[in-house]
């Protein structure tokens, strides 16, 4: 996808820190334009002015489930020429410690549901019209969206929502090149906030899970769901004669 003659952009959600900010580096370094978004203003602001020295930089504060914020967004796109890839990664954990369903919260499951499952459809609506054929889309999941685990059944579900629709959107739109990817257990913010109190620095940095998401943005796998860490370390999968219209599940349990 990447060539000299041709710049491609990379929209990405919750670019401030953590993995937004990793693969950003990584895009950017390979020549990628940028439309980047996080809630923290004074953050993102720092990450364009890093990034601004390698590659032309858009940085847009703001709330991903704000109907007004996703319209800058494809505004944005607009001004670049259109969207090859769109990376779903913003996301919120809920309260911290995770309580058990029956104690959940049920206005801020809401809210976690809005943005982790619902303000994703809610880009991909909005920048419908400056995808460019054959984009690719990353909707960053996790194995708590396909595993049972207790005190997780918040975050976990509204992951498990947003990988039915990815599928979904992959078998309705066979153009596009859709992808679930679970980025694997990473040391970041969200993480320690869903452990409080414990030592995570055995985690791997998010670094670790770029090489496997640059592999599915810039290669040919079809739409399904992906563990980043494990796609960058097998051959890149044949596409059928159909080619574009394939939708293959590749369940990798992280």
């Amino acid at each position: 996808m990447n060539s000299n003659t041709h710049q491609p952009v990379a929209l990405i959600t919750g670019a401030s820190r953590g993995l937004g900010l990793a693969l950003a580096r990584e895009l950017a370094r390979r020549g990628w334009k940028l439309i980047l978004d996080a809630r923290g203003a004074e953050a993102l602001e720092a990450a364009r002015a890093e990034l601004a020295a390698h590659t032309e930089v858009v940085a847009i504060p703001g709330d991903v489930s704000d109907e007004a914020h996703r319209r800058a967004l494809a505004a944005a796109a607009w001004s670049l020429g259109g969207l090859d890839a769109v990376i779903n990664n913003a996301g919120i954990l809920g309260p911290s410690p995770q309580p058990n369903l029956l104690d959940y919260p049920l206005d801020v499951l809401e809210q976690v549901y809005r943005t982790n499952a619902i303000a994703p459809l809610g880009i991909l609506q909005a920048v419908r019209e400056e995808m460019k054929p054959h984009a690719r889309i990353l909707n960053m999941t996790s194995d708590a969206g396909v595993e049972a685990y207790a005190g997780w059944g918040g975050y976990g579900s509204s992951k498990a929502a947003l990988e039915q629709l990815s599928a979904i959107l992959a078998a309705e739109n066979p153009a596009w090149r859709v992808y679930w990817v679970d980025p694997g257990d990473m040391r970041t913010r969200m993480h320690q906030e869903a452990f409080p109190g414990e030592d995570i620095s055995d985690r791997p940095l998010p670094e670790e899970s770029v090489p496997g998401l640059i592999e599915l943005l810039e290669g040919d796998y079809p739409s399904g769901r992906y563990g980043a860490r494990e796609v960058a370390l097998t051959p890149r999968p044949p596409l059928s004669p159909a080619g574009e219209g394939e939708i293959e599940a590749a369940v990798v349990r992280v």
